[in-house]
């Protein structure tokens, strides 16, 4: 039963289904003829419109060739007229408004570019012609308003402004720029090593601010017209001569080797310390000015702004070289060592500066002409040294110290040693360039060997002295006075402690000398050999015999105390303690005699003739010695 009734109900689905199918496939048929005419329709339209559209699009792209010309039109004219407002302002010049007419170039120089690119237009040769003219004209006038401007503001530097712009350990007090010192020609500003290294030195203003922002707008329209030889003449000629003309209102002058040679030494010594000052004027401020100016208005053109500041610079250096280089080769003395240290030190001082300011390429042959001349400085200072060692040595002058005191030449050296340990670090330097050893050993043999030269000189010179005794006073008192020098200066750490025992031991050997050379002969008048037995009395001296040896006492000591009162012990001190050293010896050996022999003479007719002194007045006239008294002096 259950069977054939789902059978039924499956038949009559199936049946429906059918139906269905068939009204949807009459259905899409339908649609499928609609949209077939539709189709059909569209195309006949497309083909009805086509004309129309072809002539909108020549219609728009008519319309967009007119803009396109109108616009290019506008742009042409805008440029003409551009064109024509800054021929206006060029036509008046630069003196009324630089900044306006620098704008006009600028905008000129863009119209050629745009007529140079635009040759189709018809007219754009005459253009160009026209507007080329007005660009050389106007870069002429550019240039005689760099000229003028320039020149209006670049006047030389008046000493006294340049003197404030210095520390004020190296400002002049008076007149002068330089004030001189000791013998040596040292001032007393010229060894401030550790002052002057921090020093303030203030560059001066060689051009107003406000005007170099002109100069350099001047300079750049300049270099891109293609006149930078033009530029590089007018800043050339024009600064040149201003710094040529400052240094020479300082008192630089050109001299030349033989202008030199002709020259007292005390003139050339002054104007060694004047060329002193103005290398330190000429580097640190004028130079110094000169590349800060030259470097603002030639900003970005770096080989004309280098070549530039070469140029202006290289015949105010090679004035101040060349008087260096005159003394370097001039002919070599002692006195002039210490004036060739200063200059080395003043060369040494300002080298970093020159490295700096003439560092580029364009400035080779100025940075190496200073470095040649330190060079020869330190040169000629180191064979002045030598030369000095053999003048020492050789030293020949017969004038001879009468009174045994301190030679000419001894104080000479010593206080040239003493001016030398002034430049210590100078010298160590100057050691250093030639030999790479220890300095401060150089500097120590050096000094020993000046010193031994010396003592072989006094030693020569003591020989000039007919009276040995007047030849160990003098030998006692030179090196007594090279002794105390040392002893009070900083060659002592140099020369050291031993030698300084040494040569006090040489000192009491000269003295020692002296006392057996002078006073043997006459203690020997005083000197009575005892007897076998050992009495006094029976000493064998008759009356006759103490009356000789009491005669002869008084003529050897009267003459003794009449010329070594006119002999010389400087040092009041030695004098001192020589006189007593002789007193030591002379007076006791006296009161022994007197004491001894005196009553013998006493007792006999005029006793005054032949004991003339007592111990007391010997002690009196012993304090006269060495005073050097002349004869009329001792007379009174």
């Amino acid at each position: 039963m259950g069977v054939p009734q789902t059978m039924v109900a499956l038949r009559e689905r199936a049946a429906f289904m059918k139906e269905s199918l068939q009204k949807s496939q009459t259905i899409t048929d339908s649609m499928v003829a609609i949209l077939g005419s539709f189709d059909h329709r569209l195309s006949a339209l497309e083909t009805a419109m086509r004309p129309t559209q072809i002539r909108t699009h020549s219609i728009r792209r008519a319309h967009e060739n007119i803009d396109k010309s109108l616009k290019a039109a506008e742009v042409i004219l805008t440029q003409f007229d551009l064109t024509r407002k800054a021929e206006a302002k060029i036509l008046r010049g630069p003196h009324e408004d630089l900044e306006s007419y620098l704008e006009a170039i600028d905008q000129l120089r863009s119209n050629v570019n745009f007529f140079s690119s635009n040759k189709s237009f018809k007219s754009s040769d005459g253009v160009l012609n026209h507007a080329n003219q007005l660009l050389a004209k106007a870069i002429s006038k550019l240039e005689d308003e760099f000229r003028q401007l320039l020149t209006n503001y670049s006047k030389p530097v008046e000493p006294d402004r340049l003197f404030e712009c210095l520390p004020n350990s190296l400002r002049p007090s008076s007149g002068s720029p330089r004030h001189q010192g000791d013998a040596s020609g040292k001032s007393s500003s010229e060894h401030q090593n550790k002052s002057l290294e921090a020093a303030i030195y203030t560059v001066p203003t060689l051009i107003p601010p406000r005007v170099l922002p002109l100069l350099h707008d001047l300079s750049q329209q300049m270099v891109k017209a293609g006149h930078q030889q033009q530029l590089f003449r007018i800043y050339r000629d024009i600064r040149a001569s201003v710094l040529e003309e400052s240094l020479r209102k300082l008192g630089v002058e050109r001299l030349s080797k033989d202008d030199v040679q002709k020259m007292q030494w005390e003139v050339l010594e002054a104007k060694i310390g004047n060329w002193i000052h103005y290398m330190r004027i000429a580097v640190k401020l004028l130079f110094a000015g000169e590349k800060k100016i030259c470097d603002q208005i030639l900003d970005g053109v770096d080989s004309l702004r280098d070549q530039c500041f070469a140029e202006v610079t290289v015949n105010s250096v090679a004035v101040l070289l060349s008087f260096g280089e005159a003394i370097a080769k001039s002919k070599r003395s002692p006195e002039k060592l210490f004036v060739l240290l200063d200059m080395y030190e003043i060369m040494r001082e300002l080298h970093s500066e020159i490295e700096l300011l003439f560092g580029s390429k364009a400035c080779t042959e100025m940075r190496e002409a200073a470095m040649n001349l330190t060079k020869r400085l330190a040169q000629t200072a180191q064979e002045t040294f030598g030369d000095f060692e053999e003048a020492v040595e050789k030293d020949a002058t017969k004038t001879a110290v009468l009174d045994g005191t301190v030679h000419p030449l001894t104080s000479y050296v010593i206080n040239y040693v003493k001016f030398l340990f002034d430049y210590q670090s100078t010298l160590k330097q100057l050691f250093q360039e030639f030999d790479a050893s220890d300095p401060e050993a150089q500097l120590a043999s050096v000094t020993t060997r000046i010193m031994h030269a010396l003592q072989n000189n006094l030693d020569g010179k003591s020989k000039q002295y007919k009276d040995s005794a007047l030849t160990q006073l003098f030998l006692m008192n030179n090196i007594h006075y090279i002794v105390r020098s040392v002893r009070r200066s900083e060659a002592k750490d140099l020369l050291g402690d031993d030698w300084v025992q040494i040569h006090r031991r040489i000192v009491q050997q000269h003295a020692n000398q002296y006392k057996r050379v002078s006073w043997a002969k006459i203690l020997q008048c005083l000197t009575v050999q005892s007897g076998p037995g050992g009495d006094g009395g029976s000493s064998g001296l008759s009356r006759a015999m103490v009356k000789d040896r009491f005669k002869t006492f008084n003529v050897q000591f009267e003459e003794l105390h009449q010329r070594q009162s006119q002999w010389t012990v400087p040092d009041s001190e030695l004098r001192e303690s020589l006189r007593l050293a002789v007193a030591e010896v002379l007076l006791p050996a006296y009161r022994s005699f007197l004491k001894r022999f005196g009553p013998m003479i006493e007792n006999g007719k005029n006793p005054l003739k032949y004991i003339r002194y007592s111990p007391e007045d010997l002690d009196r006239m012993l304090n006269e010695f060495f005073e050097g008294k002349t004869w009329n002096e001792q007379k009174r």
